[in-house]
This record gives C-alpha cells, structure tokens and sequence, in this order.
C-alpha cells in the first residue's frame, strides 16, 4: 500500500514545525521529514524530540542528512536516542550533501564516504558494533532499535549504491518517465548486492500543491526545478551526456544562476528560467482528480511512498486536503495496476 510522507523546512519558530507535525499525523500522513541544512534553517534533532513526544503514529527523519556535517556517529548517536524517545519511529534520509555543504563552502562527499557512513549508521544506531577509523565502537546503552536508511540520489552510481546497501531510495522528481531510468541503476546495483530491488522502497520525494488555478498551483513549485538543477548540473559534470536521460538534463541549459539563500522558497528570483512544462513533469499540482492521477501514474511506475515537500502557502490546508481526499483512496484498499518494475 501507498504510504504518504510530507517534509516541512524547520523555520523559525519551531513549534510550528510540531503543529504541522501534528497536522500530518492527524490528516492520514504516515511520514514526517525535515530538510536537514543547519545554517539555512533551524537544528533538526531538537526539533525531531518535540515531534516524537506530541505524536504517536508518524515515523520521523531528516529528509535528507549527510556523512560530512554530521558525522555518522553523531547521526547513529541521535537516531539511537530519538528511537528511545518515539518507541523505534526514527529513519534516515541520506545523501552526498547539497546546500548543508555548500553554504559552508564544502563540496558534497564521495560515494564511498556515504557507503560507509550508511553502515556506520544502522550497526551502530541498532546497538552493534563497527569499526570507525581503526576503532570498534559501539553504544551499548542503544535501545537496538533497526533504524531503515534511504540513500537520496539523481546518478547512476548513487542509485546503484542504494540498491546495495539501502532500505529505500530517495527520487527528487515526480516525472513518471524518468521513474524507470531511475530505478534501472537500482536494480543494478540490488543484483550485484544479490538483492530484489523489489526489496527496497522508492520514495518520490518532490512539492504537491491541490488548486483548480493552474497558474497559481505552478507558482508555489516553482521553485522545485530550480532546487533539482543543483543535483543536475553536478550530473552533467561527472557522466557523458548520453549516460543521462535528455529529459532529466536539458532544461538546466536556461539556468543562469542560484540563490542558496533562497533554498526551497517560494517566489525565489532564481526560478524565473523554469518552464511551466518542466514544472508540471517535476511537480505533482492540479485539482484532486489530476493530482490522484498522477499519484496513480507515480505508483504504477513502482513509487512505495509519495513524499509531498509541502513549502508552499498554508501547508496545513493542504494536508487536510490529502487527508481528506487523497490518502483515503489507498487506505481503502483500491486495486492499482502496477507496471512491471525495472
């Protein structure tokens, strides 16, 4: 079955985050995420223990963190506390790292780097030992709690990783027709794990906006294309161009510049150059039924998990409006033609 996430940027001040939190687990929401930049936006880990004492239900995480401005066995340490405090609801979202590092002006990690962070990680945050640096280490007083780790990742090495050593990949993008690029490399790399990629949970992680005026629903996502041009311009730099799809790389060939300080935000002035036909492969934004038909088309193409970066005006609204008129088609149990998986 579907199950539906929502990520909020934690902005000052912080006990709106929780009330969102709130709002999710009230509305149906099974997941509640957090951008994890911790110069751009508020210390994540004080924020997570807030959320896990006012709910009961939602699974909680940094959506996503990185191995080199949190060290993993800070992260492994946090998590292993945090499963004490929400009774084992905490995962990790992880990746190479973006604008944590790049506002400090510090490149993302090496491949190897998050492999190694990512077993660090789970043995450590479970209670068992692990070799860091030359050293075994473990957290005798963890709870051994199993903590799940989705690896976030646009390139084929990245999602060759995930299919060997995560629990779920992470896809920024909600373009059913980059989905099967996507999650071809996963399945690569779960084989050569000795692995089903049907092991391992697809999150498309991307902003949903329900509103019958197109036009306005556009304007509050806008700002998501800009964001994935970051990870794509990386891409073009390290893979020759017929290794990546035409689809995922060409838009960024308008880019003319990115304003960090503008992260995520709506009516950022670096968004100006995103076409609306880009916006509309990207996002997921229409009324109910286009907003539901493309979940459908989403899922059909092998997400598990539909994460909604709810960044946009009144993102408890919207919320209310998946509670109420999206999540409960899943939750009923209605039959999903499901496309053959890569």
């Amino acid at each position: 079955m579907l199950s539906f996430g929502v990520t909020f940027q934690p902005d000052p001040p912080l006990r709106r985050t929780v009330e969102l939190a709130r709002v999710a687990e009230a509305t149906g929401h099974d997941y509640v995420w957090l951008w994890d930049s911790h110069v751009l936006w508020q210390e994540v880990y004080p924020i997570f223990a807030l959320i896990a004492t006012e709910t009961d239900r939602v699974r909680i995480g940094p959506c996503v963190t990185n191995p080199a401005t949190r060290h993993p066995t800070v992260t492994a340490s946090a998590i292993a506390t945090l499963n004490e405090l929400s009774g084992g609801r905490m995962e990790v979202g992880i990746g190479r790292g973006d604008s944590a590092q790049r506002v400090i002006g510090r490149h993302p990690v090496s491949l190897d780097d998050l492999r190694r962070a990512c077993q660090v990680i789970r043995e450590l945050a479970a209670g068992r030992a692990v070799e860091v640096d030359g050293a075994t280490v473990r957290l005798a007083w963890s709870p051994g709690h199993e903590v799940r780790i989705w690896i976030a990742g646009y390139g084929p090495r990245a999602l060759r990783l995930a299919g060997e050593v995560a629990d779920g990949v992470i896809l920024q993008l909600a373009d059913p027709d980059l989905i099967p690029w996507f999650l071809g490399h996963v399945e690569e790399g779960a084989r050569r794990a000795g692995r089903r990629r049907s092991e391992i949970e697809v999150q498309v992680a991307a902003p949903a906006y329900v509103a019958s005026d197109r036009t306005r629903a556009r304007d509050q996502v806008r700002w998501f294309p800009a964001l994935v041009s970051n990870h794509v311009i990386d891409l073009v730099r390290r893979y020759a161009p017929e290794q990546l799809p035409a689809e995922l790389t060409e838009y960024v060939r308008r880019r003319d510049h990115y304003d960090y300080a503008e992260h995520g935000r709506v009516g950022a002035r670096h968004t100006s150059w995103v076409s609306d036909e880009v916006v509309d492969r990207f996002c997921v934004i229409g009324s109910v039924d286009e907003v539901r038909a493309k979940l459908r088309r989403l899922e059909a193409m092998g997400m598990t998990q539909f994460n909604n970066y709810d960044m946009g005006e009144d993102p408890a609204g919207q919320m209310r409006i998946f509670g109420s008129e999206l999540i409960p088609a899943w939750r009923e149990g209605a039959p999903v033609l499901r496309a053959e998986a890569p």
